[in-house]
This record gives structure tokens, sequence and C-alpha cells, in this order.
């Protein structure tokens, strides 16, 4: 079997069980190939990690970035985030303009990834920056097969071949978790999601590394796992306290989306925010600042990660060599507000110990 490096057109063809001539034409988007010919081509492509080697010259005042805005399930990429997505499109839109290109968006809901890989085939355009909350590794490779040059935001794989811009996960987590240790915390809870992204499981990850690295210890029983929208946080909370869940004194969330559903949850069942628990979330999405009380939030400038994956891409695109993979992480600041303070109605000894109840009905 031939190494990953030196496969041929004539590999992928027998892989897909079509003639060379079509992977060609598919890898050039020429031809009248259908839709699952394409398809299967393209996941052969991807399966057998071939990257076809493309011939570019300097950029040209002029040219055209796609911006793909992927929502393969939408649990996470929905109208609930989309002021942060539009963040990240003024800071392409920005530097895009600095540099003299065009940047269109494309917006994929729902969609296979060859779908979305299709569209690229032949596409005049000289660079792919894509949304990558919800792409798996295996769709990264599939779009990278394309050999466009292409920056992915909003996810990270350490060993992944590929280019990266997105948040620092790690530096994060141990902002919001310094902060209640700073107040005296000691019972930490995580309110996690069982959607599978990949900048949740690394602040899921960050979570248990940084609590080891503050010397916290880790309570399972709060640990908890609810869906990452707004209703599925909310409804998903209810049912962990109709089972009689015993409160930790306060709680890391995910994301805002899933702060405000789990906050909402809480105070139908009586639970005041924050003399009883107190929270911080994920985004600082915009009605985190107005919700009463305001919601401490980690925020990452979406703007910078925009700005810096058209600085990538642009350098991609003029580079005379192939380049190593380039990635990025921005930090993040940890916004104050009211809802991780310590209330004065309740102390930390009396939360941390502190059963709900069902409200009287």
């Amino acid at each position: 079997m031939k190494k990953p490096g030196k496969l041929t057109i004539r590999d992928i063809a027998e892989a897909a069980g079509v003639s060379p001539a079509t992977v060609s034409l598919v890898l050039n988007g020429k031809g009248e190939i259908s839709g699952v010919t394409r398809a299967r081509v393209l996941e052969a492509v991807a399966s057998l990690n071939y990257v076809p080697r493309a011939t570019r010259s300097n950029s040209e005042p002029g040219e055209t970035l796609r911006f793909l805005k992927i929502a393969k399930h939408g649990h996470t990429v929905n109208r609930d985030h989309s002021v942060f997505i539009s963040d990240y499109i003024d800071g392409m839109s920005a530097e895009a303009t600095r540099r003299n290109y065009t940047l269109e968006v494309v917006s994929f809901e729902g969609q296979p990834i060859s779908t979305v890989a299709e569209s690229l085939a032949g596409a005049p355009i000289s660079g792919v920056i894509a949304l990558g909350t919800e792409l798996t590794e295996a769709d990264i490779r599939l779009i990278q097969s394309l050999g466009l040059p292409t920056v992915f935001i909003d996810t990270f794989y350490d060993v992944l071949e590929a280019n990266f811009v997105d948040m620092n996960n790690e530096d994060a987590v141990y902002k919001a978790l310094s902060r209640f240790r700073m107040q005296g915390f000691q019972r930490i809870g995580f309110v996690a999601s069982h959607v599978d992204t990949t900048n949740f499981r690394l602040r899921r990850e960050a979570f248990f590394k940084n609590m080891a690295r503050l010397n916290l210890p880790v309570n399972e029983a709060d640990i908890l796992s609810v869906e990452s929208t707004y209703d599925g946080a909310y409804l998903d909370t209810r049912a962990l306290l109709s089972t009689g869940l015993e409160l930790a004194e306060c709680y890391f969330c995910t994301n805002d989306i899933i702060a405000y559903g789990f906050i909402r949850a809480l105070r139908e069942h009586g639970v005041s925010i924050p003399q009883d628990v107190s929270i911080i979330g994920f985004d600082n999405l915009p009605q985190s600042a107005t919700m009463e009380p305001g919601l401490t939030t980690i925020d990452v400038s979406k703007r910078k990660i925009g700005n810096l994956a058209v600085t990538v891409l642009d350098d991609l695109i003029a580079a005379a060599e192939p380049q190593p993979p380039v990635k990025i992480l921005v930090g993040a600041e940890l916004v104050l507000r009211a809802s991780h303070e310590h209330g004065e109605s309740t102390t930390a000894k009396d939360r941390a110990t502190r059963k709900t109840q069902q409200p009287a009905q």
C-alpha cells in the first residue's frame, strides 16, 4: 500500500470505483458529474488523506475569499449565536478589505459536508475560511482535500495538518475557576454538554486540568450534562433538579446559552442567583449584560479571530511553496458581573449542603 504522500489520482479512482478521468473532473470542478459520484470521490479523497498539490501565484488585487458558515446539526451554530458569527464576519471583512480581497459568505445548514466540498471544487476563489464549530476531523480533511488554501476558525486540533485560529479554551477556563477559588468556593461544578463539538470537548478537558492545577477537588456529581440549546439546557436542568440534585456552590457553564437555560430552570425551582448558586458563562453574548443579574462570562474577541484568519489565509495564498500548518489561539478575558458574587442570604457552607426541593404546586 502506498504512503499517503505518494497517492495518485489512480489510487483515488480505484477506491471510489470510478475512472481517473472522473476523479480529475471532480477535483477540478468540471464535467457533468452526478452528486452521488462527486460525493463518493470526495469521500475517497478524504479517507485516503489525499491532498492535491495546486500551483498558485501570489495574490492579485480583487481576488475573492469565501467564508463557509456551516451548521451541520444546528445545536451550536444557530440564531442564538448569530451575534458571534457576525463578529467573526466583521473581523474577516475588515481585514479582507484592507488586503484588497472581496469576502463572500456562503451558508450551509443541515447539509452533508460532501455538498460543502462540492461547492468549492472549481470555484473562482483564492482561499477559504470555514466555521469549524460543528465539524469533525473527517469533515476538515474532506474540505482540505480540494487543495484550496484553507483556514478553520472556532475549532482546533493539535495533531491535524490544517490551519486553525481559535480561542484559548484552557486559559479561559482557568480564569473562570481562578475567580471562583479567589472567592473562597471549594465545591465548583461544571455544566457540560453532550453535544459533540471540539470547543465543548476542550472546555471539559480544561475544567479537569485546571481544577487539578488549582488544587481543587472534583465531585463527579457536580459535573452535569445538558443539551446545548437554550430550551434543551432548560429542560435537561429541570429533569436533573426533579431527581433531588444536590447543587454545588457555583457552576462554570460551557457557554452563555447553556447558562441562560440553566439559570431559568434553577429560578423556577426556587434557587436564587447568586445568593444560592453562583454562575459563570462563556461567550459574552449581548444578553449576558442585560439579564438580571448580569452574567459573569468569558469574552474572546471574535473580530480578532476573524482578522487573524484572513491574515493567515493571505500568507498561504501568497506563498510560493507549501507552508507548515499555522495554529493560533487567542486569549480571553473574564467579564465580571453580578451572577458569580457571593450572596448575602446564605453562606458558602450552607450552599454546599443545600438540596433543592420542588416548589409548591
